[in-house]
């Protein structure tokens, strides 16, 4: 039978790839703070999310243009440090003036400021936060290396890339002696599936982690839009129904209300919201480690954390996994499916 909510579930922890640190399987995302969220909610998510015993935050020198590393910096500095915390931020698109956002100067100058905002020596986890095909695989690595060797960031990761991207990355970093990534971020949820025709697959070939971002679809999974009226009021796309990925008019398919259809139905038959189905399917697919919950408020950020404790049972994993089913490109994809024996483009449908 489906288990029950449990009240202020303590966060179990997964490691980080095959190298990396263990995490909580629920991280803080924390793009909304110095932007959406104000200094005070933002210390209360903080101190929520340890107290529930998450051990992940993860930023970057973007959000809020500096201001979310500089909020956790401060926060930091009055509970007394984060040595008790995997902290993770990113650099990629906030270069210094002439610089590529992969460079040696880039990288260097952007992590030199990040750990001055954060109060820190060191990062656990530094991401680079996109492609950059201005600069060579091999300066990047290199400039990484060189700071994992100084103790100035811990471990590497990179997030949205392309398989074929990050096949390069894995095979430059063992032709040269540099440190491989232990973990991607990229957008994975049950309305954004295509990280598992390549970038999945090279993740478990790999042993690198992901870490998905947008684990509610940017809030549709949570069932708070409709197709009757465009949204309105204090939500992300009720603010800008434009916005990004998520973006109402984008999704506001067939397709969405369908996947939405299930994943209420598997909510109503454990007594739980929409938002912890969608969390627990997506902590249930293979080579996730963690999923990152963003929030603006902390009331939110509650809401969210109490998914941890639920699993969900065989049957309705298939049912949400089924309905979401992408299909797969007609060639080469589906042409090669049956040959290539990875469990994982058996759900994509084809």
């Amino acid at each position: 039978m489906p288990q029950e909510a449990t009240k202020q579930a303590h966060l179990p922890t997964r490691a980080l790839g095959a190298n990396g640190p263990l995490v909580s399987q629920l991280a803080l995302g924390t793009m909304t703070f110095g932007a959406e969220t104000g200094e005070t909610e933002a210390f209360g998510q903080l101190d929520l999310f340890v107290e529930r015993g998450g051990t992940l935050i993860d930023t970057a020198d973007v959000y809020g243009a500096g201001a979310s590393e500089a909020i956790i910096g401060r926060w930091s500095r009055q509970r007394g440090g984060m040595d008790d915390l995997i902290v993770a931020t990113k650099a990629r698109f906030a270069p210094p003036a002439g610089s590529r956002g992969g460079s040696r100067r880039a990288i260097r100058r952007c992590l030199d400021a990040s750990l001055n905002r954060l109060q820190v020596d060191a990062v656990d986890l530094y991401f680079i936060h996109g492609w950059d095909r201005h600069t060579q695989i091999e300066e990047t690595l290199a400039t990484l290396g060189d700071l994992v060797a100084a103790g100035r960031i811990h471990n590497i990761g990179w997030s949205n890339l392309t398989g074929w991207q990050l096949q390069k990355i894995v095979s430059a970093a063992r032709a040269g002696g540099y440190p491989l990534p232990v973990a991607v971020q990229p957008q994975y949820n049950l309305l954004e599936r295509g990280v598992e025709i390549e970038v999945l697959p090279c993740c478990l070939d790999e042993a690198i982690a992901l870490t998905p971002w947008s684990p509610l679809g940017g809030g549709w999974l949570t069932g708070k839009y409709g197709a009757q009226a465009r949204p309105t009021g204090a939500t992300r796309l009720g603010e800008d129904p434009d916005r990004g990925v998520e973006a109402y008019d984008r999704r506001n398919t067939e397709r969405t209300y369908a996947i939405l259809d299930v994943v209420r139905a598997v909510a109503e038959r454990y007594g739980r919201p929409p938002a912890h189905v969608a969390i627990a399917w997506l902590l249930a697919r293979p080579g996730v480690a963690t999923v990152l919950l963003g929030a603006r408020t902390v009331a939110q950020l509650a809401d969210n954390l109490a998914a941890a404790d639920l699993v969900l049972e065989a049957a309705d994993l298939q049912a949400l996994t089924e309905a979401s089913a992408p299909g797969l490109p007609s060639y080469p994809y589906a042409f090669v499916q049956d040959w290539s024996g990875l469990e994982v483009w058996k759900t994509l449908g084809t």
